[in-house]
């Protein structure tokens, strides 16, 4: 055997280990998993880029949907927002199962959404600090100068008024979980909270009956997506159905 034989047999290995990881990689994010993450309201898609990043890492195609939160009420919003993160999770591939990831306003979208039509590929939803029962906060703060500018038509529908949506929805049909922030940054919208609270919906009204899981992180509302634990938990019930223990 030549000096040269041993060397093309090492390279022809490196080579044949590489397209191994490299379809490793493929079958991983090529599994028919798509997560869609919505962001809350008066945010952006970069506030779950971190939960993003977490979730492409662990092998999932993501949508991290940009929507205009501040532009229309929750009717007119929810297609917008949950439409487009099907649409792209659909666009490469037919996926076999369309996860949803949501923050506050993101998780009622997705409830509105929900309530009105069908997703053949839905799969798991994880609410992250929604005001599943309407929030005390938003009430509170509507008649306050600048609340209009900086919420939107969708922050009068999110109290307990007579207008909110939340409470004019039913229990969800689909498999879902919530984690709920138990810390604020924001002690003014505190104090109108019942206790204890993430400084724009308290614990108890994140809660919704359904719930597959439950857990409270000691974080606040502003930070929840981008939580060591609290994206830990977003995948193992992603994975499993469950927080785990």
């Amino acid at each position: 055997m030549s000096d040269m034989q041993p060397r093309l047999l090492l390279v022809l290995a490196a080579l044949l280990a590489g397209l191994d990881l490299a379809e490793g990689r493929e079958a991983a994010g090529a599994n028919g998993e798509c997560v869609v993450l919505l962001h809350g309201l008066a945010r952006t898609s970069a506030s779950m880029g971190k939960m993003q990043a977490a979730l492409v890492e662990a092998g999932y195609d993501v949508a991290n949907v940009d929507y205009p939160s501040r532009d229309y009420a929750i009717q007119k919003l929810a297609p917008i927002a949950v439409e487009a993160g099907l649409a792209e999770c659909r666009a490469d591939a037919q996926p076999g199962r369309i996860h949803f990831i949501t923050h506050s306003l993101g998780g009622i979208l997705v409830r509105e959404y929900m309530s009105r039509n069908e997703v053949p590929e839905l799969g798991r939803v994880v609410m992250l600090a929604p005001p599943n029962q309407g929030s005390q906060a938003a009430d509170a703060m509507q008649d306050l100068p600048g609340f209009d500018w900086l919420s939107g038509p969708a922050g009068y529908q999110l109290g307990k008024g007579p207008g909110s949506v939340p409470l004019l929805l039913g229990p969800p049909d689909f498999e879902f979980a919530v984690i709920a922030g138990n810390r604020t940054i924001d002690p003014v919208t505190s104090a109108v909270l019942d206790d204890p609270d993430d400084g724009k919906v308290s614990v108890e009204d994140t809660k919704l009956d359904g719930m597959s899981d439950f857990r409270v992180v000691a974080v606040s509302h502003a930070y929840i997506m981008q939580n060591d634990e609290v994206i830990e938990y977003v995948q193992e019930f992603l994975a499993h159905g469950s927080f785990g223990d």
